[in-house]
């Protein structure tokens, strides 16, 4: 494996339209979500099956990207995987029935899963290439694709433009990004031309990086499923002005990540993903505790700004792992962490109905918590084992 004969710019450069152009497909899905529920005529509860069939196809494929990276590089997978996104897109604008919307989703969620695993595979490489934080940075262009996706269908949809149309467009988009990606794409195998193993369970500390991935994601998904009804329920927030909670959650992760490379060059992983963790933490104690609408979207404000640097900085310290190839390690630590997003709103909702959204939003502030507490031994253990 000789990625540095790779230019750096280049390199970089690939990997943050990759990241884009997979927040551009999944934020081009999010508009046309309330007009497939009523092209399909389905109550809330088919719809959200349907959106389960999104996760659990992304779920299926992810621990299996590790193999396929081994074998033909992600220069042949992101391709592949992008292709995929760009024709099921189209299908997800216009597919009439229940079983074909279900299957088309299923389809989606394994083509973004495998290229999850493949770009932050690239990521992980470049940055490590780099010798420099640049994690953060790729994870802010997929926030900003995902801004640029939503935002761009939406006023589409807006001024007449059919779904079916402004997904073609977007698509064109997408394609494009690709195509000025490819130079930079790494040809990825592993070394002396061994083969991995289809599927790699995690283990050691990739396993618990994985755990705290899950935690993470566990507190944005639930806070994105489940924020607005958190301001409404909790506390008594126009329904018309629920939305701002989650804006001002977006927004302030994206500038984190923004941000996130400078800081962490000059304070260290170690201290950055404690303090990350603490501020997130510190964010789910202000929504819950401090009355009033202003308090409690500065709180997600906070939980924002807090999340934005722990999912990348924990795909660095997978990177730097021993125990396990980078290309296993990432496929691990993704695939547990992604089932955060996946089972965050279901348990949330439960514990919601058993209790209330309250205590449901302190469950994720105590998650947050166990991820500040761990956040330096396990930066530690990792960074010392790579240093000798």
């Amino acid at each position: 494996m000789r990625i540095a004969a790779f230019d750096p710019a280049r390199k970089r450069l690939a990997t943050r339209l990759v990241f884009c152009l997979a927040g551009i497909c999944l934020g081009a899905w999010a508009p046309l979500v309330p007009l497939a529920k009523q092209r399909l005529q389905v109550d809330e509860g088919t719809l959200g099956l349907l959106l389960l069939c999104m996760g659990v196809g992304s779920i299926a494929a992810m621990p299996f990207t590790a193999h396929l990276t081994s074998r033909f590089g992600c220069r042949r997978i992101i391709p592949a995987a992008v292709a995929g996104l760009v024709v099921l897109l189209p299908l997800l604008a216009t597919m009439d029935t229940v079983a074909g919307m279900c299957v088309a989703l299923l389809a989606f969620g394994m083509f973004m899963g495998t290229n999850s695993v493949a770009m932050n595979l690239q990521a992980v490489l470049v940055e490590r290439d780099a010798g420099k934080p640049l994690m953060s940075g790729f994870h802010a262009m997929f926030s900003l694709g995902g801004i640029l996706g939503s935002g761009f269908v939406t006023l589409l949809l807006a001024i007449g433009i059919t779904s079916c149309t402004a997904v073609f467009v977007t698509s064109i988009a997408v394609t494009a990004l690709l195509l000025g990606s490819l130079p930079g794409l790494l040809p990825y195998r592993e070394s002396k031309g061994e083969r991995t193993a289809a599927f790699a369970a995690p283990k050691g500390i990739v396993l618990f990086i994985g755990f705290l991935g899950l935690l993470a994601m566990l507190a944005e998904g639930g806070l994105l499923d489940w924020g607005a009804l958190f301001l409404v329920e909790g506390h008594r927030i126009d329904p018309t002005l629920a939305g701002l909670g989650y804006t001002g959650f977006t927004a302030a992760m994206t500038c984190g990540r923004l941000s996130g490379d400078f800081v962490r060059a000059r304070c260290g992983d170690p201290a950055v993903l404690t303090g990350s963790s603490v501020l997130a933490c510190f964010g789910f104690l202000v929504s819950l505790t401090v009355p009033g609408n202003i308090a409690a979207i500065a709180g997600f404000i906070l939980i924002g700004a807090g999340l934005a640097n722990v999912v990348p900085i924990l795909f660095t310290l997978t990177g730097k792992t021993k125990v396990m190839p980078a290309n296993l390690a990432v496929s691990a630590v993704l695939s547990v962490g992604y089932a955060g997003i996946i089972a965050g709103p279901g348990l949330i909702g439960l514990v919601a109905d058993l209790t209330n959204v309250h205590i449901a939003f302190g469950l994720l502030c105590c998650a947050m918590a166990i991820v500040a507490a761990s956040a330096k031994p396990v930066s530690m253990r990792v960074l010392t084992a790579d240093e000798a």
